[in-house]
């Protein structure tokens, strides 16, 4: 239930704003088609609701985390809410009555207000398509900088609110309950945490390549280090003095939380990460938000199974280097990667493996001996994982499948943990 409180919150305010707006609808006096008035001045206010939850979303609240699952399932949740403004924005067009010869400021304010959110949310939508994908240079910093003008599109539909002479209603004291939450989330994002320590500066103390296409990143604090609370979390980094290093990405800490060292394994697959792999040096200086994330195998059930595919053996990295004493659940572990070579810390897993006999290591290369299946980890299992909660990290179709067979096999849905690795 508590994992779940941040969007039942969410929900019930959305729908209070429909129902303030019913109860307290504005004046009819001289009002022309005054029903359509009132349903688009209805949905006008709830697309303000809702885009006030994902400019609050985009400050990444750590405290908010454990009420939604945290802070990738809170992702989530902002793209719902985003897309749902998106969508409304239409609605709300044409529904309210616009008469073209007597435009009036707050009417151009909304034409204004209307495009730069529509310039925002298509690329996230529709990425692939060429003329979108130029809008944010076909980057992630580019889309995060597109981004940021969302809460300035904001205040200026807040303000075609204010300005279009619309009937007086005592549900817009309501509204201004969420034009200040969007407000206030928008300045804090963009100005107040670059001033209030939510970016630690460490420096880079190693870079090793453990095989040809990955990158182990160890960094330590210059102060005070970041809150790194249980293995399993992930940060966002970025580096100084490079043009491409200094766009902002999350990554998993692949370091226990008692190292006095942070480490992340990044492998090279994209622009950023084959541009890090081939020019991050020891001595530059890192900017590190976090750790967020409630990928936590500590608050799982006596039976467990992992799985990780590829790059996804970070966060169980972090597991298998915070076993300090012996491994309290009987633990079936699958790291399948492609060819042998492909392989990361294989030494250093089987050397834990080895110490904890309630783990049980498979490492495992498709190339030679399949895909794993689910059908060959229930039986492993017993021939039956209805008791087992699964944790897997690994490229998200993967995860997303083995999640539907997993529940055909019987597992309930909410012992199955993933982190939605997805920040757009």
């Amino acid at each position: 239930m508590k994992r779940n409180l941040g969007n039942i919150v969410f929900a019930v305010l959305a729908l209070t704003t429909v129902i303030v707006w019913i109860f307290f609808p504005p004046n009819s006096d001289g009002v022309e088609n005054y029903l359509r008035y009132h349903v688009g001045m209805t949905i006008g206010s709830l697309v303000i609701t809702l885009m006030s939850f994902s400019l609050f979303i985009s400050t990444r609240p750590r405290w908010a985390e454990p009420y939604f699952g945290g802070l990738d399932k809170m992702y989530v949740t902002h793209r719902y809410m985003s897309t749902a403004a998106f969508l409304l924005m239409f609605v709300h067009l044409l529904v309210v009555p616009l008469h073209i010869e007597n435009l009036a400021l707050g009417n151009y304010l909304a034409i204004v207000a209307f495009l730069g959110f529509v310039a925002i949310v298509m690329p996230t939508l529709a990425p692939r398509i060429p003329f979108l994908d130029k809008l944010t240079s076909g980057t992630y910093e580019g889309w995060r900088s597109l981004h940021g003008f969302i809460g300035i599109f904001f205040i200026l539909g807040y303000l075609h609110s204010i300005t279009v002479n619309a009937p007086h209603s005592m549900a817009i004291n309501w509204n201004q309950i969420f034009v200040f939450l969007g407000i206030g989330s928008y300045i804090y994002t963009e100005v107040l945490s670059r001033f209030l320590g939510k970016q630690v500066p460490y420096t880079v103390e190693a870079v090793n390549h453990p095989n040809t296409s990955t990158t182990e990143v160890v960094m330590r604090a210059k102060g005070k280090p970041i809150k790194h609370a249980h293995a399993g979390q992930f940060l966002f980094v970025k580096f100084t003095g490079d043009k491409v290093l200094k766009e902002k990405h999350p990554f998993t800490i692949s370091s226990a939380p008692h190292e006095d060292v942070l480490r992340v394994t990044i492998k090279a697959c994209g622009d950023f990460t084959r541009h890090l792999f081939q020019h991050l040096k020891p001595g530059t200086d890192a900017f590190i938000e976090g750790a967020y994330g409630m990928f936590n195998y500590k608050t799982g059930g006596e039976r467990q199974i992992w799985i990780a595919g590829g790059i996804g053996i970070t966060p169980f990295l972090s597991f298998l280097r915070d076993l300090k004493t012996d491994l309290p659940f009987d633990v079936d572990f699958y790291y399948t990667v492609r060819h042998p070579e492909e392989t990361i810390f294989a030494d250093e897993i089987e050397d834990i493996a080895k110490t904890h006999p309630r783990l049980n290591l498979h490492i495992r290369h498709s190339s030679i001996h399949g895909s794993l299946s689910v059908d060959e980890i229930v039986k492993n299992a017993g021939g039956s994982a209805n008791m087992h909660h699964v944790y897997m990290c690994g490229p998200f179709p993967m995860v997303r499948a083995f999640e539907r067979k997993f529940v055909e096999a019987g597992i309930d849905k909410k012992n199955i943990h993933f982190e939605e690795f997805n920040f757009r």
